[in-house]
C-alpha cells in the first residue's frame, strides 16, 4: 500500500494523498458540493472524480508538478506562469456560475471585515500597528466596485499544476463562485511579484496592477490571525507576513 501523506489539515478540512489518489474531508458539505460542480464546469484541466460520500471526496491527481509554492522560490519558467494566466482568463471568461460563492461580498463587507481584523491583529500583538496601518491604506485601491465573473477564489500557486511550459491541472475548487478576477490574480502571484508580469502576459488584457498589490495586503491582513490559530508559519520567509513588509 503506498504511504499515506497529509496535504493540509486543520479543523475544517483535511487534505490526504494515497498514490495518485487525493481524499478530501470537509466538514461543510457545501464546499464539497461546490468543488464537483465546479470542475465539472470549468473550462481548464481539472482532476477527475473517483467518488463522493457525505464529507469524503476522491480525487485523481493531476500531471505535473505545482506552479510554486509560497515562501520558495518557483522552478517553473516564465512562459509556464504565462500559461497560467492564460487558464485564468479562460475561466473568467465562462459563464457565470449557477451558484454565488463564499467571496461574493462588495466592497464595504470587504472593508469591514478588513477594519475588524485589523484592530485584533494589533489588540493580540501579532503584527506591529505600523505595519498593518501602512498595509491598510495599500488594501483601499482593492475596495472597488467589480463585474462578477467565475472565479476559482482560492487560487494558490500550489493548485497550478504545469508540465514544461503547459498548465495540467487546477485543483481545490471548493471555493469558486461569481468573484473578483483581480483577487484571483493577486492569490496566484502573491509572495511572487517577480512573475506578475508572466502571468498578465499570459492572461492578455488590461489590468489593474495597483489593485492586485492592493489584495496582497488586503489578502495577507485577514490571512495572517487565522494561519497562527490553525498551526501555520505566516511569518516563514516569503509568506504573508514578509509580503506585509514588502508594502512598507
Amino acid at each position: 500500500m503506498d504511504e499515506v501523506n497529509v496535504v493540509v489539515a486543520h479543523s475544517e478540512r483535511a487534505t490526504l494523498r494515497v498514490g495518485d489518489v487525493f481524499l478530501k474531508v470537509d466538514t461543510d458539505q457545501a464546499r464539497i458540493d461546490v468543488e464537483i460542480e465546479a470542475m465539472a464546469l470549468a473550462p481548464v484541466p481539472t482532476p477527475d472524480v473517483l467518488w463522493r460520500k457525505p464529507s469524503v471526496l476522491a480525487i485523481a491527481a493531476v500531471p505535473g508538478t505545482e506552479l510554486g509554492r509560497l515562501g520558495e522560490p518557483s522552478a517553473a519558467s516564465p512562459a509556464a506562469w504565462a500559461a497560467a494566466g492564460a487558464a485564468v482568463r479562460r475561466v473568467h471568461e465562462a459563464p457565470l456560475p449557477p451558484w454565488p460563492g463564499r467571496r461574493r461580498r462588495g466592497p464595504d463587507e470587504w472593508a469591514a471585515e478588513l477594519d475588524g481584523e485589523c484592530k485584533l491583529l494589533v489588540k493580540n500583538g501579532i503584527l506591529p500597528a505600523d505595519l498593518v496601518t501602512r498595509n491598510r491604506r495599500v488594501a483601499e485601491a482593492a475596495l472597488q466596485p467589480w463585474t462578477p465573473v467565475f472565479a476559482h477564489g482560492d487560487l494558490q500557486i500550489e493548485h497550478v499544476f504545469v508540465e514544461g511550459d503547459e498548465v495540467t491541472g487546477i485543483i481545490d475548487w471548493s471555493e469558486a463562485g461569481r468573484g473578483n478576477a483581480l483577487f484571483d490574480l493577486a492569490t496566484l502571484t502573491i509572495g511572487h511579484e517577480e512573475h506578475l508580469h508572466d502571468v498578465i502576459a499570459g492572461y492578455g488584457t488590461d489590468v489593474d496592477i495597483d489593485a492586485i498589490r492592493a489584495w496582497w495586503s488586503l489578502r495577507s491582513l485577514l490571512g495572517v490571525r487565522w494561519l497562527v490559530e490553525h498551526g501555520f508559519d505566516p511569518f516563514a520567509p516569503g509568506c504573508e507576513a514578509e509580503v506585509l513588509k514588502s508594502r512598507m
